[in-house]
């Protein structure tokens, strides 16, 4: 439950700095973010492959 409220007031605070940049440097941040999350995925997905493969 103290996770849940830690991570409502982080996105709370992120979401109202983004209101406050331009949008440029939003759009930069959320592809970074993004390029960010698709390489976890990636790895992740690679990481629990090869760990059912040995299995």
């Amino acid at each position: 439950m103290l996770f849940l409220v830690a991570a409502l007031l982080l996105m709370g605070v992120v979401m109202g700095s983004v209101a406050h940049v331009p949008l440029p440097v939003s759009l930069v941040a959320a592809v970074v973010i993004g390029i960010w999350l698709a390489v976890f995925a990636v790895r992740e997905r690679h990481a629990r492959r090869r760990l059912t493969s040995t299995n």
